[in-house]
């Protein structure tokens, strides 16, 4: 029974910071068919082989184990992943160290949900079976997911201790490295990671004859999360890592592209071969690489501050050994900048690396906790209403269309959802409700208007725009662009109000795809 790593990417919401790497993906393979129906072949396929599996395993033999494995990873193959669940802990309630049970059982307790069982599981894997280097990916992955880095970086370096060309080792510890600002030697475990490596399937579970997807991105991070938008049951997804991609091998067979590379400042490598891939198709492409291009921070506070009803942030790339100078302070006010200031390292989201400088004597001190040799600098736009709460918005722009996604309303001054005082204060949830129920009374005429401008000029099929609103009702704009996360709220009766607004932005993703590949 041939092991593998977990089918999870690095491209979902899972990972909110969304560094890039295209995890490799080997199921038990389907028995291959022929005929017309090409698309209910493999299902039937499976099916005759479970059938078949059930039978075996009624009469006694030498590789009842093996057996066993391929029926249960065949149950979860065809969405029955709770049979399959009880099958591999039957399985393992017999033979509780063997490593294809406990590394299969860890993929479909990961594809479940399940991340902190499938740690646990995993590292069962590692411990029977230490010499064995998938066991040690397997577990960084999640741990990368988890922002665990350190922790990942380890098991990164032993799988590769073991095998030191082991390409998901690689991808993996070059997304650790990337997210620590290690870029250059990001670059080279990537360079060795997706050498020969640069697509990967995802498996498709559906029992109809499936929509084949093309998702592009870039190794290096920048992505957006696709896994709630990408129905696994609906599209056949395969990944191309855009800047490791030999286009003279020709692309794989595709009714549709969904460009994932989202941060232009990141990706511009990645951005650039996705335009020329993108030139060699007549298949709709979601979010064309080149209108992501445009859409860097600094470009973006040029574009949209014409917009009526925006106020952009002033925002400006300086090098680090200015700001770290004596002069630093007088460098920024002879730029424009007065204190507070923001301090960004580019290519990084949800908060890491980013700093608020309250004044001329923190800027020292501010920039040598940041990575990069060059960092945005950013007028800092006060978002606090009356109440002294800062605010920020999040309203996704799906193929023309605004939707509300969530409010994040909190005492720091660096809002995000998950750091917010959201889940400890009824006032708050109160006051998103209404948002997401009624969008254009909360918001105003002249945000909606302004919000609508914004879509227009970035000409984007899939974006986000997160902001707050001024006194006068105008849009204070913090970011937008085609990285921002849809990412449904943990069970809790708390965020019942939520689930609504959240389904109806996947559905728009979900219709904008029909429509593109019926046309």
């Amino acid at each position: 029974m041939a092991t593998r790593a977990n089918r999870q990417t690095l491209f979902d919401p899972g990972r909110v910071d969304n560094a890039g790497q295209a995890m490799c993906a080997k199921r038990a393979a389907p028995i291959p068919t022929t005929g017309a129906d090409s698309g209910w072949g493999p299902r039937r396929a499976q099916e005759a082989r479970l059938r078949q599996l059930e039978l075996l395993l009624h009469e006694p033999r030498e590789d009842v184990v093996a057996l066993e494995i391929e029926r249960a990873v065949l149950l979860a193959a065809i969405n029955r992943r709770e049979d399959a669940k009880l099958a591999f802990v039957g399985i393992l309630r017999k033979f509780p160290t063997h490593f294809s049970a406990l590394n299969e059982f860890g993929a479909l307790l990961t594809d479940m949900g399940a991340i902190d069982a499938a740690c646990r599981v995993y590292s069962e894997a590692i411990l029977h079976h230490p010499g064995n280097p998938m066991g040690h990916v397997n577990l960084a992955n999640l741990l990368l997911r988890a922002n665990k880095h350190e922790d990942a970086r380890r098991h990164y370096e032993a799988a590769l201790q073991i095998d030191p060309d082991h390409a998901t080792a690689h991808q993996g510890l070059g997304a650790v490295l990337a997210d620590l600002g290690e870029r250059a030697d990001a670059r080279e475990h990537f360079r060795k990671g997706f050498r020969q490596h640069a697509i990967s399937t995802l498996p498709y579970r559906g029992d109809k004859a499936p929509l084949q997807l093309l998702q592009l991105v870039s190794s290096g991070g920048g992505n957006i999360p696709t896994s709630l938008l990408l129905d696994d049951m609906r599209y056949q997804t395969t990944i191309l890592v855009a800047d490791h991609f030999d286009a003279s091998a020709g692309l794989p067979p595709h009714r549709l592209i969904f460009n994932a590379i989202g941060d232009a400042d990141l990706c511009a490598e990645a951005l650039e071969v996705a335009s020329r891939l993108v030139a060699q198709t007549a298949v709709p492409v979601i979010n064309d690489p080149k209108a992501v291009l445009k859409t860097g921070r600094i470009e973006n506070t040029v574009r949209l501050r014409g917009v009526g009803g925006v106020k952009t942030a002033r925002t400006m790339a300086v090098a680090r050994k200015l700001l770290a100078g004596p002069d630093g302070a007088d460098a920024l006010a002879g730029r424009g900048f007065v204190f507070p200031v923001l301090l960004r390292s580019p290519g990084y989201h949800t908060g890491r690396n980013f700093s608020l400088v309250r004044q001329a004597a923190d800027l020292c001190e501010a920039v040598a906790a940041l990575p990069g040799e060059e960092l945005l600098v950013i007028e800092h736009l006060n978002a606090r209403g009356k109440d002294g709460n800062a605010r920020k918005y999040r309203v996704m722009i799906i193929d023309g269309r605004l939707y509300p996604l969530h409010l994040a309303i909190s005492q720091d001054w660096k809002v995000h959802y998950f750091t917010s005082d959201m889940a400890a204060n009824p006032e708050h949830r109160l006051e998103e409700a209404e948002f997401l129920e009624d969008m254009p009374a909360v918001l105003g005429e002249k945000a909606m208007a302004a919000l609508a401008g914004i879509g227009n000029v970035l000409g984007l099929d899939y974006a986000g725009v997160d902001f707050a609103l001024d006194d006068d009702g105008k849009v204070l704009l913090f970011e937008t662009n085609a990285t921002m996360v849809i990412a449904k709220p943990a069970d809790d009766p708390r965020w019942a109000y939520r689930h609504r607004a959240i389904e109806k932005a996947l559905d728009a993703v979900a219709a904008m795809i029909a429509t593109r590949t019926a046309a």
